[in-house]
């Protein structure tokens, strides 16, 4: 498909699907639920992190954690006692679980004393890329040497700078003593080479606002010329079908190349065009 055709078949399917009607089946309800901007952050950040599998599923198990919250995560976080922590033992969808739950809470509780916002926990300082917890790609494991990042070439200047907010946000998650091994692997980060589909999806719902009443816009220090697509396997699948994928295997670095043609479509928005591919493969099975 010529460019031009291209564009303009895509700009028709972000109009069709980036509007109200789509929220009720997606994910991104759940925060919908709320109008505190802590509490849409929380419930935002859960409902991506646990978005595997069936939509309807996500939905009701989000609906269920929330519902151990009392329906305010925000309060639950800074003001649970240890009895209310019992509220959420059991508490499991798919490999998340009750003791990834609780690491969770505790991260919450630690970064809502120091900010008003999780959006300073996606920026960085300067030299936070330099500090402990860089992750190791050959083994898995935190190194807590500066000298590692001389290993890391994805830290070098000229990264992509979701790249870095994206490994710094991983390192600083995990940064609280005694985390649970176990819970590393539902936090990713360029790093491990994930399309890290989850948190782009959160950052999108975060970051972009058009007004259309689906993304919330709420941060206002990155911008949606900088967010990377998610890619899952019906933007993945769509994307090649359309030639917007050359790149064999499915990783970070597929996302980035994914995002780079879609910002010759709208430099400045390019991440619209996941409702597009999404909802071509979702709704259209394209």
């Amino acid at each position: 498909m010529e460019f031009l055709a291209l564009k303009d078949f895509l700009d028709i399917k972000v109009a069709q699907y980036n509007r109200p009607d789509f929220i009720q089946n997606d994910p991104i309800c759940i925060p919908h639920q709320f109008s505190k901007k802590q509490d849409i952050e929380i419930a935002a950040f859960f409902a991506a992190i646990l978005a595997w599998g069936q939509r309807k599923t996500i939905i009701n198990k989000c609906n269920e954690l929330f519902a151990r919250m009392d329906h305010a995560p925000y309060n639950f976080m800074l003001h649970h006692q240890d009895g209310d922590l019992k509220g959420l033992l059991g508490f499991k969808h798919r490999t998340f679980n009750d003791t990834d739950l609780l690491y969770f809470v505790a991260f919450f509780n630690q970064h809502y004393q120091q900010s008003d916002s999780l959006e300073t926990a996606f920026l960085a300082p300067a030299d936070e890329f330099r500090k402990e917890y860089i992750a190791d790609v050959t083994g898995g494991s935190f190194l807590e040497s500066a000298s590692a990042v001389c290993l890391l070439p994805e830290l070098n200047a000229g990264v992509p700078r979701i790249e870095k907010t994206l490994n710094y946000f991983r390192s600083y998650f995990f940064s609280l003593p005694d985390y649970p091994r176990r819970t590393i692997k539902h936090v990713s980060s360029p790093l491990q080479k994930s399309t890290c589909k989850r948190l782009n999806m959160f950052l999108r719902w975060m970051v972009r606002q058009d007004n259309q009443g689906v993304d919330f816009g709420i941060w206002k220090r990155l911008k949606p010329a900088d967010l990377i697509c998610p890619c899952d396997v019906h933007v993945d699948r769509v994307a090649r079908r359309l030639g917007l994928i050359e790149r064999r295997q499915t990783d970070w670095r597929t996302a980035v190349e994914l995002t780079g043609r879609l910002l010759e479509l709208d430099p400045m928005d390019p991440v619209k065009y996941d409702f597009a591919l999404f909802g071509l493969g979702v709704e259209e099975k394209f």
